[in-house]
């Protein structure tokens, strides 16, 4: 079974590890990439901030067969 991972500035994401989320903290475009970069091959769900996913931009978040399903939350 996959884990869940989620992307973003610490105020937006820090909750989630309540939940047993993996939380990926990153406050800026590069740190946003870099998180997405070092994802660990079992992240079947990833989930990122509306600027999170601005960084990451809609090539990245495509899916495929070899990318986790990703959701973005509301602003």
């Amino acid at each position: 079974m996959g884990t869940v991972a989620a992307i973003g500035a610490w105020t937006s994401v820090c909750g989630l590890a309540l939940a047993g989320v993996e939380v990926r903290v990153a406050e800026d475009p590069e740190a946003v990439r870099r998180a997405w970069r070092e994802l660990p091959g079992t992240a079947a769900l990833v989930i990122l901030t509306a600027e999170a996913a601005e960084a990451l931009g809609t090539e990245t978040m495509t899916p495929g067969p070899s990318r986790p399903l990703t959701v973005v939350t509301p602003r």
